[in-house]
């Protein structure tokens, strides 16, 4: 505990605390599919590719609900959407577990979806509302520690869970997960409605301003560059790590549990950029950052898709991974100056762009899989981050020049 976090308030810490729950929970459901690919297409006696639309649907209806839950959370509060959509998930899980048909299925991960989607820009935005600017940057990591450590649970639990019990017991766990988490936000958002701390500012003007807004975001170069950039990463970074379980699991014959727990380091290589990300910042700026990021988490995809040795696969991933967090945290701080007089309009843009590519991709990486093999497509996209991470470096060095010309 830092000397700046004793200023926060007990209860502050333990709402942020619950938060950092919440988001966990809602990224690991977002990643717990990846692992189980083949063996939903098993059971339901489909192909990869329908199968993989528990993925790519999941998605789509989660980028495309970040474009509600901002206005929704200005009017009614975040922590109290946090709570019920969080509580909502635990009711799409049990859904999931007993779906008897891979359609039953996709609805049940279209109602997470709809909930797990508020649950990390409201509680990031809470954080905002909340706390001191001087203590802001600590305080939002600790909620990206529980995305990431989400990331990296969602993976490996859906494939250790699928190969020991089954893929039903996954949804299980993620149903109780949701409910207990849920059930303490609850507790945690009744003491702060006693306490009269959720009171909320309606945003000014009609609702045209935000539609005015979403046109002068578009309307920018510079954030048209940086929107177009998140698109392309969230197909060839999110969307084709959707296939590298399977591909593992079918290449190399690994288990669906040493399958995601390899894919799992990816999140791991997360973790540790954050822990240097600082040092990292002040050494290589946002330029360096892109450049390195983009090469080395494009690298280890590569690598990871063509070695003929899955021992290869373990420190590939977790170098993709630290490579891919470094050029998404120098997209997520550009995507904060694409609008500064509207930064939760655009950040909720920049969210569902990132999702939509991320749901086109899995649907894309599955489908050339099976036409041109898993191998070619996993190395294709190692190969298109690193074309990105320097096309986007090149492009922070024209920033000023973008920003001022529409």
């Amino acid at each position: 505990m830092t000397t700046g976090s004793a200023t926060l308030s007990a209860a502050t810490r333990r709402s942020i605390l619950l938060l950092s729950f919440a988001t966990f929970a809602s990224m690991a459901v977002q990643r717990i599919c990846d692992a189980m690919l083949p063996e939903l297409s098993r059971t339901f006696s489909v192909s990869l590719t329908q199968a993989a639309q528990v993925v790519s649907v999941f998605a789509v209806v989660y980028g495309l609900a970040q474009l509600v839950y901002g206005p929704l959370g200005d009017r009614f509060g975040k922590f109290g959407i946090v709570t019920f959509a969080t509580l909502a998930c635990s009711i799409g899980s049990v859904l999931a577990v007993f779906a008897g048909s891979l359609d039953v299925l996709l609805l049940a991960r279209v109602l997470v979806a709809m909930g797990a989607a508020a649950v990390i820009p409201l509680a990031m935005a809470w954080v905002g509302d909340t706390v001191p600017y001087e203590l802001r940057q600590e305080t939002l990591a600790r909620i990206g520690l529980g995305t990431t450590l989400g990331l990296v649970s969602g993976l490996l639990v859906g494939g250790v869970v699928t190969d020991a019990l089954g893929w039903r017991w996954a949804f299980g766990l993620t149903t109780v997960l949701f409910a207990v988490v849920g059930g303490l936000l609850y507790v945690d958002w009744r003491r702060q409605k006693a306490q009269g701390l959720t009171a909320v500012t309606r945003p000014p003007g009609p609702r045209v301003a935000y539609l005015r807004q979403v046109v002068a975001i578009l309307g920018g170069r510079w954030s048209r560059w940086v929107l177009i950039v998140i698109f392309i990463e969230g197909v060839m970074g999110f969307g084709v790590l959707a296939i590298w379980a399977t591909h593992l699991h079918e290449v190399h014959g690994l288990s669906l549990t040493l399958s995601g727990a390899v894919v799992a380091l990816f999140g791991l290589g997360g973790m540790l950029y954050m822990a240097l990300a600082r040092h990292l910042v002040r050494r290589f700026g946002e330029r360096g950052l892109a450049l390195l990021g983009g090469g080395l988490a494009g690298l280890g995809a590569m690598a990871l898709g063509l070695t003929p040795w899955w021992q290869l696969a373990v420190p590939a991933s977790l170098l993709s991974g630290f490579g891919f967090f470094m050029l998404h945290n120098t997209l997520q701080t550009n995507g904060t100056q694409m609008a500064p007089t509207a930064r939760g309009t655009a950040m909720s843009m920049f969210a569902a762009v990132l999702f939509l590519g991320q749901s086109i991709g899995v649907l894309l990486a599955a489908g050339l899989s099976v036409r041109i093999g898993s191998t070619a497509v996993v190395a294709l996209g190692g190969a298109v981050l690193i074309v990105l991470g320097a096309v986007f470096s090149h492009a922070i060095s024209r920033r000023d020049v973008l920003q001022a010309t529409p």
